[in-house]
């Protein structure tokens, strides 16, 4: 494995932790402003972004390469509605996005087929992830400030990702 993609994916393990980071933070803040079902929509979206940590984790294990943890630097947890917080939850989907196609692109120009292979599952997974948190952006803007159809987005996101 190259220097660079070793690089870039230990740089990924954080930025996955901090992905995860992110996700607590908006759920702490859905919480307070009572939006329960968000916020526990927000808590599985942390617990998945620290198993994708551990995915990157493992394989360099996997590879030989020696581990090192860099820093996750604090989040907010102050949002003004589940709009927003679900806006912010949507472009740092994009930027992982742009992060792991980098890291593919790396892997393909240096014909690292193992790493391509690891790093396809996060190709797909990318593209679930922007669609489901999309699915929140467009139907809170459609909900507006109607209160009821906020509450009630708030109590599908509560029962599942897929609601």
């Amino acid at each position: 494995m190259s220097k660079d993609l070793e690089k870039l994916t230990i740089e990924q393990i954080r930025n996955e932790l901090e992905s995860a980071y992110i996700y607590l933070g908006i759920a702490a803040a859905m919480e307070a402003m009572s939006f329960v079902g968000i916020a526990e929509w927000m808590r599985r979206q942390a617990k998945e972004e620290v198993e994708h940590g551990m995915k990157f984790y493992d394989y360099l294990v996997s590879r030989g390469v020696k581990i090192e943890l860099l820093p996750i630097v604090q989040v907010s947890t102050d949002y003004k509605s589940p709009l927003n917080a679900f806006e912010v939850a949507l472009n740092h989907e994009r930027k992982v996005t742009g992060l792991i196609h980098k890291m593919y692109d790396l892997a393909v120009s240096l014909k690292d087929y193992e790493s391509q292979n690891m790093l396809n599952w996060f190709v797909t997974e990318q593209i679930e992830e922007e669609s489901q948190t999309q699915h929140f952006v467009d139907r809170l803007k459609f909900a507006g400030d109607n209160a009821c159809a906020i509450l009630r987005i708030d109590r599908e996101a509560g029962k599942g990702k897929d609601s």
